[in-house]
């Protein structure tokens, strides 16, 4: 039986603030239709953490210069600059709270499932070293090697892979250009099932997710995911919820 986490205990008014971010934050994710961008800065703040070390993680030093600088981070300066306005409502919030309620708000304003959120992270001023982020160039191997130092598991990855329903990639940033999705805008099951199509023209899909059709276990997934959306909603949301809590509580 999995050990149930402790969570500290927030305020009234630190609760009452997050009730009231979490509204802002829909409010701006539908307005500016940027629930792809905020949803990779809460991965990219959480996916650092490194499970030997107990270092990197979703802490909030994301929005720090040195960390923004990253390779992998290319573009989410936008993201912070674009968030700025509504954190700046909420002083008593964490930067790494608030980013990952971010990333929760980003994945149900467009359809995704609902993942629980417990405040209470503290922000840390250290960044992570480069280099602790998937490399879209890589194949299974690589997937394993990060995402298991995270602490997570195949399951974990393939899940966390669906989310790439979300968003498109930019040439200027990544060196690969277009969405994954007919539809970047809308969180379902269809990155799996257009993996299972083999590719359309105008759609995206990297040598990472290829991946995920290569190894037998995530291919088992894969096909998991792409005949039942429900299943993967429930596997999503676990997945996205340990990831929003590496080395917290």
């Amino acid at each position: 039986m999995a050990e149930e986490k402790l969570y500290p205990k927030a305020s009234w008014e630190y609760e009452n603030a997050v009730a009231k971010c979490k509204r802002k934050l829909r409010g701006l994710v539908a307005e500016k239709h940027c629930a792809p961008i905020v949803l990779r800065l809460a991965w990219h703040s959480a996916g650092t953490f490194d499970v030997e070390t107990k270092t990197g993680g979703p802490f909030g030093t994301i929005r720090h210069g040195e960390e923004l600088a990253h390779e992998a981070n290319s573009g989410l300066d936008i993201a912070v600059r674009l968030l700025e306005p509504i954190k700046a409502q909420f002083p008593i919030l964490t930067y790494a709270d608030f980013y990952q309620l971010a990333g929760v708000v980003a994945v149900e304003i467009t359809g995704g499932p609902e993942i629980p959120f417990h405040p209470g992270r503290p922000d840390k001023s250290e960044p992570p070293p480069e280099g602790r982020l998937p490399q879209a160039t890589q194949g299974p191997a690589h997937l394993r090697d990060v995402f298991y130092r995270m602490g997570l598991c195949d399951k974990d990855i393939v899940a966390l892979s669906g989310g790439h329903t979300l968003g498109r990639c930019h040439k200027e940033r990544s060196g690969f250009e277009g969405p994954w999705t007919s539809n970047p805008l809308i969180f379902d099951n269809s990155y799996f099932r257009e993996l299972l199509s083999g590719g359309k023209q105008g759609l995206i899909q990297l040598p990472t997710d290829k991946a995920l059709f290569e190894d037998p276990t995530f291919r088992s997934l894969v096909h998991k995911y792409a005949a039942d959306e429900d299943v993967f909603f429930e596997d999503y949301a676990n997945a996205h919820l340990k990831l929003s809590e590496l080395g917290w509580p």
